[in-house]
This record gives C-alpha cells, sequence and structure tokens, in this order.
C-alpha cells in the first residue's frame, strides 16, 4: 500500500440545525466534543438525520485517496455490530482495504454528530464507542512496514492503549504524517502533540487555529519561525488566506478558491490531505501539491458530508 491510515473508525450522522441549538445545548460552534453514550442518545432524539455515512478524519482522508486511484488501506476499531458492519461495507465499496477483524465489544461502534448551521459551518459532538480504545494489538506491525507512509489522526491520541498504539506505528514506519485534528485535541494534549510535532513526525497537518494554539503563538509569523526550526513538512490550512507548507527554510503558499458555494464544511481539512498526499506520492511539486489539497477540499465543501 502507499498509505495506512490508523484512525477512529466513526460512523457520521449529519443534521442540520440552527445556530440556537448550539446555544441552548452548551456546543462551541466549529468544534469537536466529546461525549457519552446517554448526552449522544438525548442529542439525537431531538435532532432530524439528514444523511449517515462511514467517516472518520483519517478515513476521510484514505477514502480520498483511493477515489484518486491510490493503493490504501485503513486500521479502525469498532464493534462487531450494525453501525461496524455498515463502517467496513462504506470502506471497501470505496477499495479500501480494512485491515480490522472486528469482535464482540463492551462498547458499541463509535458515531458521530455532525450539526450544520446554516453558514455551513459544522459542529461535531463525538460518542467514541470501542474507537477509542484501539490499542497496540490492534496495529498491525508487516502491513505498516509495507506502506510508504502511515498516517495518524489527533482525534484518536490518548493516554494508555492509543498511545502505545500510536508509538509501535510510528517505530514500525517509514515515514509518518499526522493530523492535528481540532482545537480541542491540541489544548488536551499540547505538551505530548509538540513532542510528536517536533521529534516523531514527518509531516504534520493543521489549521492555522490548531498550530498557533500548540505553539502559544500570538502572531501568524511565529508559526513559520517555528516551521523552518523544526525541519518538517508542516501543512498548514488558513481558510480564506488559502493554504501553506514550511519545507526546512522555505514557505510555499497557494490562494483559496474564490466564489465558491458553500454547503458544509465536514472533511474540508481531510479532503486537503487527500488532494495533498496524493500529490506528494506523484512526486508533484509543493505547489502542486497545495494546488491539489485546494481542488478536493473546495469539492466536498460544495456538498453535505466528508466523501466526494
Amino acid at each position: 500500500m502507499k498509505v495506512l491510515g490508523i484512525g477512529n473508525a466513526i460512523v457520521d450522522v449529519l443534521c442540520k440545525i440552527q445556530d440556537d441549538f448550539l446555544i441552548k445545548n452548551s456546543l462551541q460552534k466549529g468544534t469537536m466534543k466529546l461525549i457519552d453514550e446517554s448526552e449522544f442518545k438525548k442529542l439525537l432524539s431531538i435532532l432530524k438525520i439528514e444523511e449517515t455515512v462511514s467517516g472518520g478524519s483519517v478515513a476521510n482522508t484514505i477514502v480520498g485517496l483511493s477515489q484518486q486511484k491510490i493503493n490504501v488501506g485503513f486500521i479502525g476499531k469498532v464493534n462487531d455490530d450494525e453501525l461496524g458492519l455498515k463502517y467496513e461495507m462504506g470502506l471497501k465499496e470505496e477499495n479500501v482495504k480494512y485491515l480490522y477483524n472486528k469482535k464482540k465489544e463492551a462498547l458499541p461502534t463509535g458515531t458521530c454528530l455532525i450539526l450544520i448551521t446554516p453558514d455551513s459551518e459544522r459542529t461535531m459532538c463525538t460518542f467514541l464507542g470501542t474507537a477509542g480504545s484501539i490499542s497496540e494489538q490492534d496495529i498491525n506491525t508487516s502491513e505498516i512496514e509495507k506502506s510508504e507512509l502511515v498516517l495518524l489522526e489527533g482525534y484518536l491520541w490518548d493516554k494508555g492503549e492509543p498511545k502505545k498504539a500510536f508509538d509501535k506505528a510510528i517505530k514500525h514506519s517509514k515515514k509518518t504524517a499526522m493530523s492535528l485534528s481540532d482545537i480541542f485535541c491540541v489544548e488536551r494534549h499540547k505538551d505530548d502533540f509538540l513532542d510528536l510535532v517536533c521529534n516523531k513526525l514527518d509531516s504534520v497537518f493543521s489549521n492555522e487555529q490548531e498550530i498557533m494554539a500548540l505553539i502559544n503563538a500570538k502572531k501568524f509569523k511565529e508559526v513559520i519561525e517555528f516551521g523552518k526550526k523544526i525541519k518538517k513538512n508542516l501543512i498548514i490550512t488558513r481558510g480564506a488566506n488559502g493554504s501553506m507548507v514550511i519545507e526546512n527554510n522555505k514557505v510555499f503558499e497557494c490562494p483559496a478558491k474564490k466564489n465558491i458555494a458553500l454547503v458544509d464544511l465536514t472533511g474540508a481539512g481531510d479532503l486537503f490531505a487527500a488532494g495533498f498526499l496524493y500529490g506528494r506520492l506523484n512526486n508533484l511539486s509543493m505547489n502542486d501539491c497545495l494546488k491539489k489539497g485546494t481542488e478536493l477540499s473546495s469539492k466536498i465543501i460544495q456538498k453535505t458530508g466528508a466523501r466526494l
């Protein structure tokens, strides 16, 4: 395989809401909140479901790469239940090699409520279920060693078993990339993420807010200085300000596409990563990698959901 993704295996439940729903339920727009099963069921009982689809940040990127005819695989933990079967079938239909043998678990398959407001912003409430209990026993080292790149997500990282799974994957991979995922994840695991970014990863995907929070930057120029210092591939999406790669002492920039009819921002970063990695795997220039990322992210935000 060219790329092996390891991430939360989450079934996305998409719902359209008004802004006052967020206020009433103490939710911060544009972020991801972890919830327990009872809160998940409570919210679901008062929502109208638009669509249900296999999701998860890294899984979305992996599917995006598969759709670009890249040979890919995915490791993510599901239960042997109805949603777990739906998840597995969703990946197989997209020609993704699913490298996890599901079995009966104490917790159900993970689910994410994606709440879409009229401005197309998405706010996520995630019940991780069994996805959050991934362990080093779930990591297939032989498949990792045969892959050109392993892609991880910040959403999955946590102390204990998930950390051991990360360490095992990084130890056996030729090259490792990770997305910081969400400012909530960055604030929660700042010291650990900073160690990963500076010392263990080859490439990092982040949006502007996440990377600034990670290094406690007051101005964006501090991010550029940091990127040059660590000498890795630091790939940053900046919304209307486009995207950027900082590689060693070089900075490459790409403008955002204009006049796009926004529908749903879900998956914008995931598909940007797919486009960028497609470029890297095909030895395109940094500028063309950014253009490909911009192309795919621009397409996904013009439809509902995170799969093209």
